[in-house]
């Protein structure tokens, strides 16, 4: 059997803690069951990020409908910072005590997924970025990684279950395994050209057996006007100055009337990397950078219990909403309720905290992954890295 929760297990509070099994065992015993208020927020970004993308707000919906409670919180693919609270759930603590783990689960790794992803895009700008990096992850959580990928920005994912589950064609080139099967790059370009269906672009691996430059001429002069692109996955220990290779065959195809054709890289891509080749590469598949990111440390925190505001040390009791200027994109955190809703640039805040769940049952819209990722770059506008 493969080493994986199925969903019945999640929900049931096996993932958990087993610290919180105890309280539970506890409180039942004494006849304990307050109504508190928990707050999640993050007090730290890893990698020195100031902002981060909000993602796995779905599946903390799946798992907390038709539990008694109110989950208020941001709306999956909100741009946050450290100290800002991100959801909110209300009611009886033995009725959610347990799924502390899972929910926290949820949200620290695909958001810090969703980061990665928005910090290539906005350092790739009109340029797609592809997400390659499902291979270096678990497969059983493939469609969260690439889902993630996507709504923070990736503009197509390359596995065939990640790209039905977001509603998108899967994107993808060759591998090195077909052209050292047929023993030859311009063969198996031709062959795919050949076999693989109209709609989807020529893109020919070219760093497989010879120098990167002589590879491009040769499949270009194959397949003409045909070839959409050159892809490059030159690996660090071949690669010296790698903008100075793409460099030379962006020239070389160029000055042979190729200028139709593409450069899309990959291998070790990460946000610097982009920065460095925009100037001359089209596309990137980037994979362990955004398939592996760092997760977001979120905690969740008692800041309530029967009504009065607690909290233990280093954390500030009390309900909170989090509000946001759209003409300058300021933020900032207030008591829930407050009345204060001018910003300091003189315009009006907006708060972005919503019900999601009141009572068990679904109040909120579960929009569509193309409707998150457009919410993102919107966002990502008014960013800098």
């Amino acid at each position: 059997m493969f080493h994986i929760a199925t969903e019945e297990e999640i929900k049931s509070g096996k993932v958990t803690d087993v610290y919180f099994q105890r309280t539970l065992e506890i409180l039942k015993a004494r006849g304990i069951n307050k109504r508190v208020v928990a707050e999640i927020w993050t007090k730290g970004l890893p990698s020195n990020w100031d902002w981060a993308v909000f993602a796995g707000v779905e599946e903390c919906i799946e798992l907390l409908k038709d539990i008694p409670i109110h989950l208020n919180g941001l709306r999956e693919g909100t741009i946050f910072s450290p100290f800002q609270p991100v959801l909110e759930i209300e009611g009886y603590y033995q009725d959610f005590a347990i799924l502390e783990t899972a929910i926290l689960g949820f949200i620290c790794q695909a958001s810090g997924i969703a980061t990665a992803a928005a910090r290539c895009k906005k350092a790739a700008g009109d340029r797609p970025v592809i997400s390659f990096g499902a291979r270096r992850m678990h497969p059983s959580i493939s469609p969260m990684i690439e889902r993630s990928a996507f709504i923070g920005g990736c503009d197509g994912v390359a596995v065939v279950k990640s790209a039905e589950f977001i509603g998108e064609e899967p994107v993808g080139t060759m591998p090195h395994a077909l052209i050292l099967v047929m023993g030859d790059t311009v063969e198996a370009t031709k062959a795919f050209h050949e076999i693989i269906p109209e709609k989807v672009n020529r893109v020919s691996l070219i760093d497989t057996f010879n120098d990167e430059k002589f590879a491009a001429m040769e499949v270009a002069e194959a397949l003409g006007k045909d070839l959409y692109a050159v892809r490059l996955d030159t690996p660090s220990s071949r690669r010296g100055n790698f903008l100075q290779i793409v460099e030379e065959v962006r020239w070389e195809l160029d000055l042979r009337g190729f200028q139709q054709v593409k450069i899309f890289v990959s291998g070790n891509i990460d946000v610097a990397a982009i920065q460095r080749l925009n100037k001359v590469v089209d596309a990137y598949g980037v994979g362990t950078y955004i398939s592996n990111a760092p997760v977001i440390d979120f905690s969740m925190d008692i800041v309530e219990i029967e009504g009065e505001p607690i909290a233990k040390r280093g954390k500030i009791s009390g309900r909170k909403e989090l509000l946001r200027c759209p003409n300058c994109f300021q933020s900032l955190v207030k008591p829930k309720g407050n009345k204060d809703t001018v910003c300091t640039c003189g315009g009006s805040v907006e708060s972005l905290t919503t019900p999601l769940i009141k009572e068990g049952k679904l109040v909120a819209d579960l929009p569509r992954p193309q409707e998150i990722r457009s919410y993102v770059l919107n966002q990502l506008a008014k960013l800098s890295l």
